[in-house]
This record gives structure tokens, sequence and C-alpha cells, in this order.
């Protein structure tokens, strides 16, 4: 199984809605809270290139946001992506 890796804050509607889908699937993860930590802001600004949260990673693959991570459980690719070693 591939880490999972979320930059959100506690506010974010989407942050929530991201988390909901992995916590259905039984999938954990590591949730960096940005507003809390403004470094962290900037080190997900590098990583992504994006400033909007969320910001997922499943391994090393920056899936985007959290319309991305529903795209791909719509089309069956985030049980593959995840599961790949």
């Amino acid at each position: 199984m591939q880490p999972v890796t979320l930059y959100t804050t506690p506010i974010c509607p989407y942050c929530i809605a991201a988390k909901r889908l992995l916590d259905s699937k039984g999938i954990s993860y590591t949730d960096i809270d940005v507003m809390a930590d403004p470094s962290k802001r900037q080190e997900m600004m590098q990583r992504a290139g994006r400033h909007t949260v969320p910001q997922i990673w499943v391994g090393e693959t920056h899936v985007g946001g959290c319309d991305e991570l529903h795209a791909l459980e719509r089309a069956g690719k985030l049980d593959p992506l995840l599961a790949d070693a």
C-alpha cells in the first residue's frame, strides 16, 4: 500500500470530503495542517506548485485536489494507484 499524504486545513470542506473518501476506503494517511504550520504551506506550494488545499499525494504521485481524487475513484483508478508498490 502506497503512503498517502494530504496537505489540508481544518475548515476546508474539500479537505474534509477528500479525507471522508479515504476514510470510507479504510486508507490511512498523513494529514499535514498548513493552517497550524505556515512553513508546511510553503512546503506544499513547492511540492505541488499550487496554493490551494487539499493537495494530495499517493506515494510520489501528486494526485492534485479533492476533485482529482474523486475523479480517480469514479474512473476506478484510485485503488490500483493506492496498491501500486
